[in-house]
């Protein structure tokens, strides 16, 4: 499998078995024109069996699905260009992270599952060991006992970032209704926290270290941004808070993630819900523990060996 996409793709998904070459992008390609040239040359000079252009609406996605040497092309045809298309009368998948599995589905001949899988980084042993330790280090000069951990990004562009005074007064809702609970910052790109400096930060711009952190912690509550589908490939509990785009399409799936649609909510209301969500997440965890136990305890003792 080869993987067409930024320096962000190539430090994820670089150390994946599956993935043989990943062809990085400049992130403004007008700005590297020559560099993006060479990676497309790239990119044409190989040969494959099937070319996934997952993107709906994508130009630039279209116009390298062209550019691929591929016996066998994907893509959501554009209702404009090509609106006799067999494909406008099938389902496709609300979420943008099915769509690519979609198109694989189609395109292989045998049976296929109707559920989806989950994002996963795959996060390594070696990764959450690290990211462990580093947790233990900065939570040792707390003074309350760390019952559970809650890392918030309180980060995302545009219209979808709220201010600094909205997440305040989210969190000082939250720590009320959860005094138990540690809260952590985790600290945008550039560096400065946007919670003041009542929350222990944590900063990292390697995104791989970045999922680890998140997969050794409790939960994970942010606004819809990257870092938000990171922390639900990470494995951890995943509440998304949502005042623009769309849920049903952006929302972290799978599990107990979940996603929080704020538009008639103020700071203290979106608290109130993310708590109960996060008591729940604490509930689903003891009751699935506790089964585990269970089961363990039902095994039968095997004999000791005989000398």
């Amino acid at each position: 499998i080869d993987v067409l996409g930024s320096q962000v793709t190539a430090t994820l998904y670089a150390e994946r078995f599956r993935v043989h070459k990943i062809f990085v992008l400049p992130q403004k390609i007008a700005r590297h024109l020559w560099v993006s040239i060479r990676t497309l040359r790239a990119l044409r000079r190989c040969r494959y069996d099937l070319a996934i252009d997952a993107c709906h609406g994508s130009q630039s996605g279209r116009l390298v699905l062209a550019m691929a040497q591929a016996r066998y092309k994907l893509g959501f045809p554009d209702p404009v260009l090509n609106p006799a298309s067999a494909w406008h009368t099938l389902a496709w998948p609300e979420h943008l992270a099915h769509r690519g599995v979609f198109l694989l589905r189609k395109a292989y001949a045998g049976l296929t599952s109707s559920t989806y899988p989950p994002l996963n980084l795959e996060v390594t042993i070696g990764e959450r060991c690290q990211a462990a330790a580093v947790l233990t280090e900065i939570c040792r000069g707390m003074r309350k006992r760390r019952v559970a951990t809650v890392a918030i990004f309180p980060n995302a562009t545009g219209a979808k970032c709220y201010s600094e005074d909205w997440w305040r007064q989210f969190v000082d809702t939250f720590q009320s209704l959860c005094p138990q609970v540690t809260l952590m910052d985790l600290l945008a790109a550039h560096g400065r926290s946007q919670l003041g400096s009542q929350l222990m930060p944590f900063y990292s711009q390697n995104l791989r270290r970045l999922a680890a952190m998140i997969a050794c912690v409790d939960g994970f509550i942010s606004a819809d941004c990257g870092v938000m589908h990171l922390a639900a490939a990470s494995g951890t509990p995943t509440l998304g808070l949502f005042s623009v785009t769309d849920p049903v399409k952006y929302a972290p799936y799978g599990g107990v993630n979940a996603a929080l649609d704020t538009r008639e909510l103020n700071a203290a209301s979106a608290a109130t819900a993310a708590a109960q969500w996060f008591a729940d997440v604490m509930v689903a965890r003891a009751s699935a523990d506790n089964a585990s136990a269970s089961a363990q305890a039902a095994l039968p003792l095997r004999a000791p060996s005989q000398a």
